[in-house]
């Protein structure tokens, strides 16, 4: 007869080893990102506690959060143990990340330095499958007027239309912009492309009076600056 082994449950665990309990006890900082997903999804499977599931979920996309942001709604709920409820608060949760690190950026009220353009575009392009331009529109204290999607493309490329960028630069009355674009590969280095793109938009902007302050290239938590690599 096959002797089933019994799961252990974190009920079962010592209290200050329970997420919640440890959260409440030691402070958000001691959870490991493992057990913060047990808190979202808060039960396990048949065969898995709510934090070895999460650990199961966190391995398949290699530990890392910005990977695991990538994953659908269908993609988790492929994990035993994870309904649509539940991946759609881990999505939330993710979700949730991305937008306060733009927030931390936008609190300080303007743009300083290519660290803080990263923080702004990261957002929003880290976890997309396909390429997409954007621009940040800055007043002359280089405090953002507006952020804008110029265009999305696929999986290799994407096409910024440079009369469209210095038209919403005109109408919204912008003293410079800042360019960005990502690459899903995770290659942080321009392209032949991307360079000849920022040299046509840098001399439009200079006729225009309108600078391009910088042309961040969005990889995963890595990024390119154009400005900070002296190629503008």
């Amino acid at each position: 007869m096959t002797e089933y082994k019994e799961k252990t449950t974190i009920k079962n665990w010592a209290e200050d080893d329970r997420p919640r309990e440890k959260l409440l006890l030691k402070g958000k900082h001691s959870l490991s990102n493992a057990e913060l997903i047990a808190i979202l999804i808060g039960s396990g499977s048949s065969e898995l506690s709510a934090v070895d599931l999460a650990k199961t979920i966190l391995n398949s996309s290699n530990n890392n959060l910005i990977e695991l942001s990538k994953l659908s709604v269908t993609d988790l709920m492929k994990f035993r143990g994870i309904g649509q409820a539940k991946a759609i608060s881990i999505i939330a949760a993710l979700e949730l990340g991305k937008r306060r690190r733009s927030e931390d950026v936008l609190e300080k009220g303007k743009i300083i330095s290519s660290r803080d353009a990263f923080e702004v575009f990261q957002g929003i392009l880290s976890d997309s499958q396909y390429e997409e331009f954007w621009m940040l529109l800055l007043n002359k204290a280089n405090k953002i007027i507006k952020k804008i999607n110029i265009s999305e493309g696929g999986i290799s490329g994407t096409v910024a239309d440079p009369k469209k960028i210095f038209k919403l630069a005109l109408e919204n009355n912008a003293s410079s912009i800042i360019l960005s674009h990502n690459h899903p590969s995770g290659n942080i280095q321009p392209s032949d492309s991307d360079l000849k793109l920022t040299k046509k938009l840098v001399d439009a902007g200079k006729l225009l009076d309108i600078s391009v302050l910088d042309h961040v290239i969005i990889g995963d938590e890595k990024y390119y600056s154009f400005a900070d690599e002296n190629m503008l």
